[in-house]
């Protein structure tokens, strides 16, 4: 795959991009469908991807930031196994943030990545003060040299809700804000996942006897607690575990952490790539007011991390 994260470039191949736009954190079953029609255009057309990176609802409130599904290299990992050839993560600025919908879709669009084909979600919005629109990307289509396709929207049902709302990020932040990995599965297509690189911590956890592997995450997560896990990498395949994702308030922590603690495994996994899978949602993060009272709670989640895992 090809990564595009500075404009102008020069793209790998002549062929003109079939480019889904969106903000792609998560690349949930709605960005899937985007890519579809993507791919639809393949071989004649590069199947790619457009984002930006802040997302722009964080640019615009630094102080309120969009909590994250996924880091760039989920995002790549994903994109991949689904048949992407070109991501292009743009960094969304003041600069950028005032192209107007005319500047964006002839200057950026046409002449920088030389689109064939732009797809787009019903309710997509571009440009300065968000004053495109579908229409107008249409419009702009046919005076630059692109055909603008409108995929149509995806609706998840579940049993509270048989008639089924939206597939979106904001739902997809808010299942995984309440633990609700089910409903974050449904809306994933597939289970939640992050993967990172194995960081040296503090060896607090092996103090404590329970040794952690930690990851970096994108920050805000948009999933917090305490969950069942299987591991792959490093030689694993679906090892069990259980997981933290937080900033360890207890011993006061400031940076957001994945810590996992694989069972019936010794060895050093530093350096080395995890890919972890939630099983089951355990509780929340929560203070302690000593070491003992969350050892003896840790003890009390590792029970239940394996009764889920067994179950599933």
């Amino acid at each position: 795959m090809q990564l595009i994260r500075h404009l102008p470039t020069r793209l790998a191949d002549p062929r003109p991009l079939a480019l889904a736009i969106g903000n792609f954190d998560g690349l949930h079953r709605g960005h899937q469908a985007l890519l579809t029609r993507a791919l639809e255009f393949a071989p004649a057309s590069r199947p790619a991807m457009l984002c930006f990176e802040p997302l722009p609802r964080t640019f615009f409130a630094p102080h309120d930031p969009v909590p994250r599904v996924m880091k760039l290299r989920d995002k790549i990992d994903v994109a991949g196994r689904l048949g992407v050839e070109v991501l292009v993560q743009l960094r969304f600025d003041r600069a950028f943030s005032l192209l107007s919908p005319e500047a964006f879709a002839r200057d950026v669009l046409a002449d920088d990545l030389n689109v064939g084909q732009v797809i787009i979600g019903a309710d997509f919005r571009f440009g300065h003060k968000a004053a495109g629109d579908a229409a107008a990307m249409s419009q702009y289509g046919r005076r630059f040299g692109f055909e603008t396709v409108i995929a149509e929207t995806v609706v998840a049902k579940t049993g509270a809700d048989p008639s089924g709302q939206r597939v979106s990020s904001s739902r997809l932040r808010q299942a995984l804000g309440a633990g609700d990995l089910a409903l974050a599965e449904r809306l994933l297509g597939r289970r939640y996942a992050i993967s990172g690189r194995v960081i040296r911590g503090k060896q607090l956890g092996r103090e404590l006897g329970f040794a952690t592997a930690n990851i970096r995450v994108a920050e805000p997560p948009a999933f917090s607690g305490i969950a069942a896990v299987r591991v792959d990498g490093a030689g694993l395949t679906g090892h069990p575990g259980i997981a933290s994702l937080g900033r360890r308030p207890t011993v006061a922590g400031r940076d957001w952490l994945l810590e996992i603690h694989l069972f019936d495994f010794e060895g050093s996994l530093y350096g080395r790539h995890l890919r972890v899978e939630f099983e089951g949602f355990i509780r929340h993060e929560e203070h302690f007011d000593s070491l003992a009272e969350m050892v003896e709670q840790m003890n009390r989640d590792v029970e239940r991390a394996n009764a889920l895992l067994t179950r599933r």
